[in-house]
């Protein structure tokens, strides 16, 4: 997403703030000050808004917060004295009252380049034991596919405030094909069953119904391993991979009996709370994700995973991934591999990208400081994905 006011330009997606064209360097937080107010232009963000959103609800001086204010009022051209266009509201809030525009000008809405929604022409494939998966294609360039992870939506995700801005970045250039996992999303519901080989034939299914001859794929979380097993056994149609958030071993596997505990609590915390805001479980769980997300965007995330699974098969699907294990297979994947993962990773442990750096063959490992295992638009290491993913791609 990108705003444009007065002389400024801010663009989430880069995390970028430029003045009449050249950047502009600020701290994380008047950023994420600067872009929660351009979300919200025209209303009055109280303190207590400001401070959920930019310090994630924790306790700070009424003194740190106008020096954020302050800070960010001086990059984009502003003063306390002027307040052209962070206006102040004394004892309710702060106002971006600058007028919100367009990168090509026109006054924004629903049609807004930025705003509107893709073209999506949703089709089905058909798995190899009759499985029906729903899946898309957005933008123009060299393939990119998506490998179908936890959890999407093929018409949530294009006005998920989470996952929007990874499928623009990627289909920036590419075409970027994405499916939903078997029982998932806009994919049939009702499958005979899921297990780790059907996913992988679930994602050969959708290459092949998408005309994909040889190309690259994007694999976050679990499956990652699903990629790197279609890869290993075809390899003459991978021309590289990007794998982010990544386990080779699911937690039951390389934690034993302490993973498979934690799994069924994690089952136990689905089946429980699933789609029931007044219980705690599912936030508690969906929190795992996200843990320095926005309420507004960890409620997304929660509406989204709700829309898009029943709750038994939602804990079938955490169960398949917590017996992963493509260790042994990991040396057979010729492609170049980027492995990239955050070194806080609060699901998936950082030590799992080093695994997969270690047993590919060919593969460079990228650290990202963040302690979300999905990354929000709105940090810094977003950005430093995207452009390592884009780099990576043009080789």
């Amino acid at each position: 997403m990108r705003y444009r006011f007065a002389d400024v330009t801010l663009d989430l997606a880069r995390h970028e703030l430029r003045r009449d064209g050249a950047p502009v360097h600020v701290e994380p937080q008047v950023f994420a000050l600067l872009a929660l107010l351009a979300r919200r232009a025209g209303e009055v963000v109280s303190r207590d808004a400001l401070i959920a959103e930019v310090w994630k609800g924790q306790i700070v001086s009424d003194a740190t917060v106008a020096a954020r204010i302050s800070a960010a009022r001086a990059a984009v051209g502003d003063t306390g004295r002027d307040q052209a266009i962070i206006r102040t509201v004394p004892r309710v809030g702060v106002q971006l009252v600058a007028e919100i525009l367009p990168e090509d000008g026109p006054p924004p809405g629903p049609e807004s380049p930025d705003n509107a929604m893709p073209p999506l022409d949703v089709r089905m494939a058909t798995s190899p034991d009759g499985a029906g998966l729903a899946w898309s294609a957005l933008g123009q360039g060299p393939p990119l596919l998506r490998a179908g992870h936890w959890m999407t939506h093929q018409e949530m995700d294009l006005t998920s405030p989470v996952w929007r801005p990874w499928i623009d970045r990627l289909a920036r250039g590419r075409r970027l094909v994405r499916y939903d996992p078997r029982g998932t999303g806009m994919s049939e519901r009702g499958c005979p069953d899921v297990s780790f080989d059907k996913l992988v034939e679930d994602l050969g299914a959708v290459a092949d119904a998408a005309g994909l001859e040889r190309f690259s794929i994007f694999a976050a979380s679990q499956s990652a391993s699903v990629a790197c097993a279609y890869a290993a056994r075809h390899p003459e149609r991978i021309d590289r991979l990007i794998l982010y958030g990544a386990f080779a071993q699911g937690s039951s596997v390389r934690d034993g009996e302490v993973g498979a505990a934690m799994t069924r609590a994690l089952s136990e915390m689905i089946l429980k709370g699933w789609g029931k805001p007044q219980v705690g479980a599912m936030r508690c769980f969906s929190s795992l994700f996200l843990p320095q997300a926005s309420d507004a965007q960890l409620q997304s995330f929660i509406d989204l995973q709700v829309a898009s699974a029943s709750p038994e098969w939602a804990a079938t699907l955490r169960e398949v991934c917590s017996n992963v294990d493509v260790t042994g297979l990991l040396p057979q994947v010729r492609a170049p591999v980027l492995v990239c993962h955050a070194l806080h990773d609060s699901l998936q442990p950082f030590s799992q990208a080093q695994l997969f750096a270690r047993l590919l063959p060919d593969a460079s490992l990228l650290s990202i400081d963040s302690g979300n295992h999905i990354l929000v638009p709105d940090e810094p290491g977003f950005t430093r994905l995207m452009d390592a993913v884009d780099a990576f791609l043009a080789r």
